[in-house]
């Protein structure tokens, strides 16, 4: 009668190993991919008239010195010119931009 097929200690280290090493690799290129999947937000767009989104906050009237680098729903990494907004799913929006949902970051 055959023995069953175990995994042995060995090559389930070398499994957990090569997981664990690949596994930034992963995130990086699934952040890649969804930074260049995401398109920019149009300020003619329905939902972007809806809170006066622009994307220049100099412009804005009510912006008074904020933008959307400095909003708490903002999801851009630091020093980018545009990232993800939490208002605005799947949606890039420019970090000088703003909109009337603007809110402090805590």
């Amino acid at each position: 009668m055959p023995a069953p097929d175990r995994l042995s200690r060995r090559r389930f280290l070398q499994s957990t190993l090569l997981g664990a090493a690949l596994a930034p690799l992963a995130l990086g290129l699934a952040r890649r991919a969804r930074a260049a999947a995401a398109a920019l937000l149009s300020p003619s767009a329905p939902e972007a008239k809806a809170v006066q989104y622009t994307e220049d906050a100099k412009s804005a009237k009510g912006a008074q010195g904020n933008s959307c680098a400095s909003c708490a729903l903002y999801q851009g990494a630091s020093g980018t010119a545009q990232g993800p907004c939490q208002l605005f799913p799947g949606k890039d929006v420019k970090a000088a931009g703003w909109c009337s949902s603007w809110a402090p970051q805590m």
